[in-house]
């Protein structure tokens, strides 16, 4: 799985961060960056809810 952060809508509310910090990351940007490309399947499920809970739906997921 593949994953991206559109950082023209993304407002760095942290969910992701929370839900999956092995997947995303605020650090010192204004928006979440994605640390694992491609995500490994043991974090699939917890970067669907990261995505399905993103407030600007921000977050994509391609298989």
């Amino acid at each position: 799985m593949r994953t991206k952060v559109d950082n023209e809508i993304c407002m760095g509310c942290g969910i992701c961060e929370t839900l999956a910090p092995k997947v995303f990351q605020l650090g010192d940007k204004p928006y979440a960056i994605v640390l694992l490309d491609p995500v490994p399947e043991e974090f699939w499920e917890v970067t669907r809810q990261a995505a399905d809970e993103c407030p600007e739906q921000a977050i994509s997921i391609e298989a």
